[in-house]
């Protein structure tokens, strides 16, 4: 049988070999891995190429909001129709009452209002007549309640079917303003939850009133 002979390398061309191996996987790194992988790109390959585009960073990842699928909440278009009380309920006498010589004395208050899923809840302050208090609210997570602002006159005796004045009605998640109580009695909002979720409404009272909490 006849003997065939293998090319066999020195040491000084393996040497070679291994430094030219090398040489090539650090500029496949420096021209490539680097500006697709960690956006460095010291010799400009990675522009020149194309390469850079490749980079995504992982903050660039994360503002990229996943779609979620939302049902919107449908909501009814408020209308004059729609505030304080029906006409068949009388304005009470007491309502036209002349505004004490005195007024409640001027307080400032902060309070939380739990507004369960799915459901409503009424705050509501005491105020003379003609009495000023500033308020304003805020929801938590900035969520929307309905909300109906108004008031209840005082009267010592009230029927069943107690008459209301609405001041406001609205679909918010923040407000403010001040209120000059039209008459001596409950004054506040009824606040409502259409989400699955509770809110809480950090309400803040300045002025001439009383908590009935107090």
């Amino acid at each position: 049988m006849e003997e065939k002979n293998m090319p066999t390398m020195n040491k000084k061309q393996l040497i070679r070999s291994v430094l030219l191996a090398a040489v090539i996987g650090a500029l496949v790194l420096v021209t490539a891995v680097l500006p697709a992988e960690y956006n460095i790109d010291p010799l400009g390959t990675g522009k020149l190429f194309g390469f850079s585009r490749l980079y995504v960073s992982e903050a660039d990842d994360a503002a990229t909001p996943s779609p979620v699928a939302t049902t919107p909440i449908k909501r009814k278009t408020l209308k004059i129709e729609k505030l304080g009380s029906p006409a068949s309920v009388p304005k009470p006498s007491e309502a036209n009452n002349p505004p004490p010589e005195e007024q409640f004395a001027m307080q400032a208050d902060t309070i939380l209002v739990t507004v369960p899923a799915r459901k409503g809840v009424e705050y509501k302050f005491k105020s003379l007549k003609h009495g000023t208090t500033k308020y304003d609210w805020t929801t938590s997570d900035a969520s929307t309640v309905y909300i109906d602002f108004h008031g209840e006159v005082f009267q010592e005796d009230p029927p069943d079917n107690v008459f209301y004045e609405s001041y406001t009605l609205a679909y918010a998640n923040n407000m403010a303003g001040t209120f000059t109580a039209p008459f001596e009695g409950r004054h506040g909002w009824y606040f409502r939850n259409d989400t699955n979720e509770d809110i809480i409404v950090t309400l803040r009272l300045k002025g001439q009133y009383q908590l009935f909490d107090k």
